[in-house]
């Protein structure tokens, strides 16, 4: 069984050394230290942590509060705050970002291990739950398959109606993807190649690994990007992708 990978972003040199021994002492995988949010938004992208520890008041141009928010915009992978302010307006604003737990400084190992376990066993009950919904929403997409107009995603427990002429466009996000209509965003597990079996493919053309598009949707192309309609959103086309989108497009 492999070791549980954590990041440590903590701006006390001094502190994260203690946490870094204090971790591996109970055996988990130490990916690294970072003092500030920018660097540890960096490092996420190549080390794929499974939990990240957060000191919520870091001294660079994000907080702990700003970095977790951002994680939580393009990754899933559960927060725990490291605070030695458990004031309630510092609590107030780290709960916007929806943590799985706080720890408060100073702290004793046994501390540490119970809310680092605590907020793995909420995650993945969480991811549970969400897999269990995301097979009854492809009983829905099967029972659609036929309809070319709509489909069905889910969006905080509810299964809500989207147009397909109002997808905007799809974008691949790690284990998930973000479709993306009008100013709203629906965030659901799947894979890029699910989504493009469900969507009319006279009308969506993948144009980049990351990337599905709504033809109607596109405004302008100056290789090797395009522009959307509604959002001037700009795209990438990747090079594998250019035939077959130029073909579908109405040249003249």
């Amino acid at each position: 069984m492999s070791k549980v990978k954590i990041l440590v972003v903590e701006d006390e040199a001094i502190v994260a050394r203690d946490i870094k021994v204090c971790l591996n002492k109970i055996g988990y995988d130490v990916l690294g230290s970072h003092s500030s949010g920018e660097s540890a938004l960096e490092a996420i992208k190549s080390e794929k942590p499974d939990l990240i520890l957060m000191d919520i008041m870091l001294k660079g141009k994000l907080s702990g509060i700003e970095t977790s928010a951002a994680i939580k915009e393009k990754y899933s992978i559960p927060v725990v705050f490291l605070t030695a302010y458990a004031d309630e307006k510092t609590i107030s604003k780290a709960k916007v970002t929806e943590p799985y737990g706080y720890i408060i400084k100073p702290f004793k190992e046994i501390d540490l291990r119970t809310s680092i376990e605590m907020a793995l066993y909420k995650y993945k009950k969480e991811k549970e739950k969400e897999l269990n919904t995301q097979s009854r929403l492809e009983v829905l997409y099967s029972m659609n398959t036929k309809n070319n107009d709509f489909i069905y995603v889910k969006s905080n427990s509810r299964l809500i109606k989207v147009n397909n002429e109002d997808i905007l466009f799809v974008e691949a996000l790690k284990d998930y993807v973000v479709i993306h209509v009008g100013s709203e965003k629906y965030t659901i597990h799947s894979t890029m190649k699910e989504i493009a079996k469900k969507l009319p493919d006279n009308t969506f053309q993948r144009i980049h690994r990351s990337y599905i598009v709504n033809l109607k949707q596109i405004k302008a192309i100056e290789m090797p990007n395009l522009i959307l309609e509604k959002s001037s959103v700009i795209l990438p086309v990747g090079g594998s992708y250019k035939e077959e989108l130029f073909n579908k497009l109405n040249l003249v």
